[in-house]
């Protein structure tokens, strides 16, 4: 399983030309064995919405429904141990969905899919680019 960041999920699922062809083929080879998505992005997408920062072709709730149920993916819930690694990231920055994200990937043991910057240049986490 790898994990995508909540931007990679929204370009996936919209088919948006930012996703890259390395990255659709990384999404592709995974497939199968999970895609995990962390509940938190759930929650950044319905903030990006709110925000007007997002705009999606239908409501968020029939984004989300539908988002949720595509080939592999898997839904992760927050738990104990992620809640407190998302606080032990020695020298991460301070948004906390990223730190959320960040902890998941490293509590799952798996690479992270993301195009964010400040999360490739975090060197206690396993990305794929």
């Amino acid at each position: 399983m790898i994990i995508l960041d909540t931007h990679i999920w929204i370009w996936w699922v919209d088919n948006n030309s930012r996703l890259t062809q390395r990255q659709r083929e990384l999404i592709n080879t995974y497939q199968s064995s999970g895609l995990g998505v962390s509940i938190i992005s759930c929650w950044e997408v319905a903030k990006l919405v709110e925000n007007n920062r997002l705009i999606l072709s239908c409501s968020v709730d029939e984004w989300l429904n539908g988002a949720i149920t595509y080939p592999g993916v898997q839904l992760i819930n927050l738990n104990l141990d992620i809640i407190v690694a998302s606080t032990q990231l020695i020298g991460f920055h301070r948004d906390p969905a990223d730190q959320l994200i960040v902890a998941t990937s490293q509590v799952y043991n798996c690479s992270l899919l993301t195009a964010d910057k400040k999360i490739l240049a975090y060197p206690n986490v396993k990305t794929l680019i």
